[in-house]
């Protein structure tokens, strides 16, 4: 089966290293009918000293941040109304959708929005997907809402997905897909 070979200058952290041979693993599963075990990723390290490039050393770029971890801190400060650490996940052009709306580019506008909705809502999440697309890395969180209506009355099981594109350790984009309308409207 397949044996991947990499050459990485070291400065690279465990974890981080573990996250590489991971996204190695998956990309080769994209393409070969492979089990993760029948794949074999062999990281090959260089001291900083031994490594050249345009006629001077040169030392490894920092490691991109998990946008799995980026977007899942976002989502528990955004339900925790923690309005000013989840701002600080979101780049400059940070643009959402959530059903039923044009694009939104604020947490306030969202909050604006959301208010004559429900009261709060909580997510229960099934699952957690990144992809590295050609501008951005793609998140998607998929599960289920649960939280009360605005008079007071409960809702749970409420289907949900959300994709995120993060550019550069930062969300740029948020679309919301759910079934609060369908499941409002039986209420």
């Amino acid at each position: 089966m397949p044996v991947v070979e990499t050459h990485l200058i070291e400065g690279y952290t465990p974890e981080e290293k573990k996250r590489l041979m991971k996204a190695l693993t998956d990309a080769i599963r994209f393409v070969v009918p492979a089990v993760p075990e029948a794949i074999t990723v062999l990281l090959n390290e260089r001291p900083v000293c031994d490594y050249m490039r345009g006629g001077s050393l040169r030392t490894p770029a920092p490691a991109l941040p998990d946008p799995s971890a980026i977007v899942m801190d976002y989502l528990r400060a955004m339900e925790a109304r923690d309005l000013d650490r989840a701002g600080m996940h979101l780049g400059d052009r940070f643009a959402m959708v959530f059903p039923g709306t044009g694009e939104m580019t604020s947490l306030t506008q969202l909050i604006e929005w959301a208010a004559p909705r429900y009261r709060f809502v909580t997510k229960s999440y099934e699952g957690v997907e990144a992809l590295q697309g050609e501008q951005s890395a793609i998140v998607y969180t998929r599960g289920t809402l649960a939280g009360e209506w605005p008079d007071g009355s409960a809702f749970s099981g409420i289907r949900f997905i959300d994709r995120f594109e993060v550019t550069g350790g930062k969300i740029t984009r948020q679309d919301v897909w759910n079934d609060i309308a369908e499941t409002k409207g039986k209420k």
